[in-house]
């Protein structure tokens, strides 16, 4: 038999069971009622299951036939998994000044997007300096201008607020990380076969070019006897 810990960390398993009656469901799921111990125990072993007690501090507690080392080996695959697939949120951060010329705007702004194709969200911090701070609608406008700008590949998470003499937004990526990543690796995949088959037209094109050059060139003529004799001489 299997030998479990304590309620908060492992459900109590056959014999550790020390009530006199449970409610009883099946592998399946199925309502069995409300039965002895002694006879949960008994449907167990008939079965070559565990019973396990999935509800503690129901009244009777509410126990399960299960194969319990199937159980523990399927959720910690499952946990593993979770594990192996979980990503790290990473946070960019961006700074711009409120009253900040066309060009940077458009600059700062496609490192902004490259971020949020990338799957991380970006901290947007409007810094003011002297006079500027009596003017907050100067980077309230600027934030709003550019989650307008983005908005096909992120969304505001943050909405801005002042923070001493600057103003933040938080920007979140409209996909996740895993997406992403997998589309840009596509897109390097794809890049990659272009310039082989950009390569391969190249070498095919410079064997077809050496071959029209090949057979475009005149023929030598093949000197005779004749050939070698003066024109002069009669013979």
């Amino acid at each position: 038999m299997h030998t479990g810990g304590s309620i908060s960390t492992e459900p109590r398993i056959n014999d550790r069971i020390h009530v006199n009656e449970v409610r009883l469901v099946g592998p399946n799921g199925e309502q069995v009622g409300i039965v002895r111990i002694e006879d949960a125990l008994r449907l167990a072993r008939e079965a070559d299951l565990d019973l396990v007690e999935v509800a503690p501090q129901a009244r009777p507690p509410v126990c399960k036939l299960m194969d319990y080392g199937k159980y523990k080996y399927e959720t910690a695959q499952k946990a593993r998994d979770s594990r192996r697939n979980q990503t790290n949120t990473v946070i960019k951060e961006m700074k711009l000044r409120p009253k900040i010329d066309e060009h940077d705007y458009e600059t700062k702004k496609g490192h902004v997007v490259r971020f949020l194709r990338g799957g991380d969200k970006v901290k947007i911090t409007i810094m003011f300096r002297g006079r500027e701070q009596s003017r907050p609608e100067l980077g309230f406008n600027l934030l709003k201008k550019l989650a307008d700008d983005v908005s096909e590949d992120g969304f505001v998470e943050s909405s801005p607020k002042q923070d001493g003499r600057n103003m933040l937004m938080v920007l979140a990526p409209t996909r996740k990380k895993t997406e992403a990543r997998a589309e840009q690796a596509a897109e390097r995949d794809r890049r990659a076969a272009a310039r082989a088959a950009d390569a391969e037209a190249e070498k095919q094109e410079q064997a077809t070019s050496r071959e029209a050059a090949k057979s475009a060139a005149p023929t030598k003529k093949r000197r005779g006897p004749a050939d070698n004799l003066d024109p002069d001489i009669d013979l």
